[in-house]
């Protein structure tokens, strides 16, 4: 079997090389240049593994990694950057990357951390997919399967609406402005209503809220955002 890799690297020359040296190993290489045809790739085609700079044109690589980790818990994220201080790799794995190598690096060593990763990411025991569960009050969100179980039962509900909670319960405790929504959960191209978030927190209350018109934790701040609250 072939392992696929996506490299998301703006350099040419360091493009290539990284490229052809996963390619010698036996890996299935992707490579692009900017972080918004990366968004675009990983929704078309299924990865092994993601490979990853920050400081890449259109989309950064930090916010990638963030659109990735709302949109897929599964594909193991190495970020491969010249930003080495302990605050820019630990900012990098809080956001969702699996591991972090700085620039610049030894090829031996990425080799061996991309075929760990690769590995780990094939395991998929029971307490990895525990990890992608979510739990508040009687309520239970399941990330990998986009259902829900609530005291009224379990169903499934859309990507879209898995996508935003997972958002609001990444930020519990924090207002989450409409922009970051719009920008996280719909992307850079395509930018619907406000009203549209409206009606998802409508939905969400009606899914979770014993009494939906006095919310526990789904709010809304007026003309700031929403906020989710896990409270008893």
């Amino acid at each position: 079997m072939s392992y696929r890799i996506l490299l998301v690297e703006d350099e040419e020359h360091l493009r290539d090389t990284i490229k052809l040296n996963l390619e010698l190993e036996g890996y299935s290489v992707v490579a692009v240049a900017d972080g918004l045809e990366a968004l675009n790739t990983i929704r078309e085609s299924r990865f092994n593994l993601v490979i990853l700079d920050i400081m890449i044109p259109n989309i950064n690589g930090l916010d990638v990694c963030e659109r990735i980790r709302l949109e897929n818990r599964d594909t193991p994220v190495l970020i491969v950057s010249a930003k080495n201080t302990s605050e820019d790799r630990v900012k990098g794995l809080k956001i969702g990357a699996n591991d972090y190598l700085t620039k610049p690096f030894n090829l031996e060593e990425l080799l061996l951390r991309v075929s760990i990763l690769i590995k780990t990411g094939l395991k998929g025991t029971e307490s990895e997919k525990d990890l992608y569960k979510y739990r508040f009050g009687d309520n239970e969100i399941d990330f990998s399967t986009f259902t829900v179980t609530t005291a009224k039962g379990s169903f499934q509900i859309t990507k879209r609406e898995t996508m935003l909670l997972k958002l609001l319960v990444e930020k519990k405790n924090q207002v989450v402005s409409r922009e970051q929504i719009l920008e996280k959960v719909w992307g850079y191209d395509v930018f619907p209503s406000t009203r549209t978030i409206d009606n998802f927190i409508l939905a969400f209350r009606k899914y979770f809220e014993a009494d939906p018109k006095n919310p526990i934790h789904f709010h809304s701040v007026r003309s700031v955002g929403y906020k989710f609250t896990d409270a008893n």
